[in-house]
């Protein structure tokens, strides 16, 4: 079992946890960080890039001249590709970029993204983080009071006073124990996870 610290909001250790290798202290295999990242970032593609084709253009239903004895190439319509104004011929069309990796390969990558952080002692816990209401001020006095710099932070959906807390501070993001993924985790410096949010990712990836 990997033993971690728990600390308080003001960086003071309040106990430990034990939380099982096989999710926290894992091999790291680089190549699942490539697979899904890849797919995460062809999936947020919107893929809408389009140009009108010779059927979408307007104009063009007279053949421009007859067909034979003018000594210029025949013609059909004014909207051909060769044409100015004419439809583009082959261009890009919209189109789903999205592609799916395995579950399994996902579960690894992110096994691997929280053994990398925990490796290089990027991994804090804290026993609880429940703010009243919503205040970046004070969110941010407690990520620097726990020595941390674009952090991500992890916590239940539900605490939405702790999520609204979290946006507004540059470099920082919060993300529910639901939405954990590995791109998020590898664009932070830091992840920082409470007591509870800890044993929920254990769960779900062991």
């Amino acid at each position: 079992m990997a033993k971690f610290d728990v600390y308080s909001l003001d960086r003071k250790k309040v106990g430990e946890i034990d939380l099982k290798d096989e999710v926290f202290a894992g091999p790291v295999n680089d190549h699942l960080f490539y697979e899904v990242v890849k797919a995460k970032l062809a999936s947020d593609r919107s893929g809408t890039q389009a140009v009108k084709n010779r059927s979408l253009v307007s104009g063009g239903g007279k053949k421009p001249w007859r067909q034979k004895h003018t000594g210029r190439a025949r013609q059909g319509s004014t909207r051909a590709s060769q044409w100015v104004g004419g439809g583009k011929a082959m261009g890009p069309k919209p189109r789903n970029h999205a592609y799916d990796v395995p579950k399994k390969v996902r579960k690894l990558a992110l096994r691997s993204a929280l053994a990398l952080r925990q490796s290089e002692q990027r991994i804090l816990i804290v026993d609880r983080w429940a703010p009243e209401a919503p205040k970046t001020s004070a969110a941010a006095e407690v990520l620097t009071a726990l020595g941390v710099k674009r952090a991500l932070v992890v916590d239940g959906a539900s605490n939405q006073a702790l999520k609204k807390s979290i946006r507004n501070i540059e470099g920082s993001d919060f993300l529910s124990t639901q939405g954990l993924n590995v791109y998020d985790i590898l664009g932070h410096e830091y992840l920082v996870l409470t007591a509870e949010s800890a044993r929920k990712v254990e769960e779900a990836l062991s």
